[in-house]
């Protein structure tokens, strides 16, 4: 269930806490109750004509739950950009600057570099991508919206934050398709139907990004026709996941302009929005079974008691997993509880944090 963060905690209490925790470092402006966001519509290549319309809805949504929006979309070539809206130069100048902004969302803005040719001007230059870097590292948060995926394809570093290192393939003709949602506990889910038909233009990546990403929904492929780029039974469309200390969400749909008028689309954009400013919270928070084994991974330090504790949380950790992609939940649940218990011998809040949000999540597909 979606909970709202609270941010009442002084700063350097709120420091410590997190700290102690492990947990991910909100920008500054998500302390407060109105927070900033940033819409990148910049174009360097085939421009989207659902722009106009995503920034004008976020807009829109900002007014109604509490952020305020700030546009980077200027004329570039044959694009004609927001001219009345964008900033008036670039903001991914540096982690600080960007710190002021509670998350970044990425509005289909494709540069022309899925060719793999590096001489192809990006869509952030060096210093604009270390910027950008040093934000998501520093706590800050990223909203990949459809052709997000289209972007930096000769960045591997950002093709590794919009999820798994999965790029945008291809796509057959728009048509009717059903998703079904995976993880119905997550903010940005949990008012979905589980099955959701929709008229969209659906993607097909170039690898699945499953192993790596906590996947929230996925395209039946019985019920349209995928084409040439075809996933098969597997065809994760949005997900999310912890990235370098922050957070990243990610949807595939969105590419027909009406998308961006239609309420339980948006509530389900505003829902990724707001995750990735550190302001919701719930459904384990997008976290994974690899990113709770790193945690423990880390904890080693030769010692035998360490390594014997580690070793059992280690081993519960393998079996709930496995019930888990077994559909077994409820035993994912029983096994991860004794993880759970096991992990607070190893005095470490964070892993023990992350062993929580892993019951948290399997609750939900439970119920």
């Amino acid at each position: 269930m979606k909970q709202h963060v609270r941010h009442a905690i002084a700063g350097a209490c709120a420091a410590a806490v997190t700290l102690s925790l492990g947990l991910v470092a909100a920008p500054a402006n998500a302390e407060s109750d109105d927070y900033e966001v940033l819409v990148v519509g910049e174009t360097l290549g085939f421009r989207h004509s659902h722009i106009d319309d995503t920034t004008n809805a976020i807009i829109k949504l900002g007014e109604e739950h509490g952020f305020s929006v700030d546009v980077w979309d200027p004329p570039q070539g044959t694009s004609p950009g927001q001219p009345a809206l964008t900033l008036p130069s670039s903001p991914f100048t540096t982690a600080d600057d960007l710190s002021k902004y509670a998350t970044i969302i990425f509005a289909s803005p494709v540069d022309a570099t899925n060719n793999l040719d590096p001489t192809r001007p990006r869509l952030l230059n060096d210093t604009e991508l270390a910027a950008f870097q040093g934000y998501i590292r520093g706590g800050g948060g990223y909203v990949g919206l459809h052709a997000a995926t289209d972007s930096m394809h000769t960045v591997p570093w950002y093709s590794e934050l919009t999820g798994g290192s999965a790029r945008f393939r291809n796509h057959p003709a728009q048509q009717t398709a059903t998703m079904r949602v995976e993880s119905p506990g997550h903010p940005s889910t949990e008012m979905l139907p589980s099955e959701w038909v929709r008229f969209d233009e659906w993607y097909n990546f170039t690898t699945n990004p499953r192993e790596d990403v906590h996947v929230l929904i996925t395209l039946d492929e019985s019920t349209y026709n995928p084409g040439s780029g075809a996933m098969g039974e597997d065809h994760p469309l949005a997900w999310c996941h912890n990235f370098e200390g922050g957070r990243s969400w990610y949807e595939a749909a969105g590419h027909v302009d009406s998308s961006w008028t239609d309420p339980l689309f948006l509530e389900h954009i505003l829902g990724g929005i707001e995750w990735t400013a550190g302001v919701v919270s719930g459904g384990g928070d997008c976290v994974t079974f690899p990113e709770v084994d790193g945690i423990l991974t880390g904890l080693e330090d030769g010692s035998q008691r360490v390594a014997q504790l580690g070793g059992d949380v280690a081993a519960y950790l393998e079996a709930a997993e496995l019930a888990a992609d077994s559909g077994d939940h409820a035993g994912a649940i029983a096994v991860l509880v004794q993880a759970k218990g096991k992990a607070n011998g190893l005095q470490d809040a964070a892993l023990v944090a992350k062993i929580a949000d892993l019951i948290e999540w399997q609750q939900a597909l439970v119920s």
